[in-house]
């Protein structure tokens, strides 16, 4: 992996993290407003991970866990695997009004909050700029 890949790859990474607590946030609302607040830091790490009303949020953790692993890799990953990486981030945050799954949830989450179409927004410019 050369220099600059690694840097697209770390930068993406950090946007992806960005989204990600943007989403987590904003869904903690919809879901205190829906079903109760949630009584502490570790109640919520426990919905989140194991509560089907977040599995939607699954993907998006799982692709920050794979750039991790890239990242760290004992051997260095190929440009052409980092971009593929990349790639899917695009892919995956293609929100879809008629869709259903992450896609729809995703297309919610914009539509409800701001500080999510932002992150969304800076991730977007990162993934559009030529490599």
């Amino acid at each position: 992996m050369t220099v600059t890949t690694k840097k697209r790859l770390e930068e993406v990474r950090h946007a992806l993290l960005d989204l990600h607590k943007s989403l987590v946030d904003s869904e903690r609302v919809t879901y205190e407003k829906t079903v109760g607040s949630v009584g502490s830091p570790n109640q919520f790490l426990q919905l989140l991970t194991n509560d089907p009303w977040f599995a939607w949020l699954h993907p998006i953790s799982q692709l920050i866990v794979s750039m991790d692993e890239a990242l760290d890799a004992k051997e260095p990953l190929t440009d052409a695997a980092i971009e593929a990486i990349i790639k899917e981030a695009g892919k995956l945050l293609t929100p879809s009004e008629s869709g259903e799954g992450f896609a729809r949830h995703y297309f919610d989450a914009l539509q409800r909050d701001p500080d999510v179409v932002i992150a969304h927004a800076d991730l977007m410019k990162i993934l559009s700029r030529p490599r």
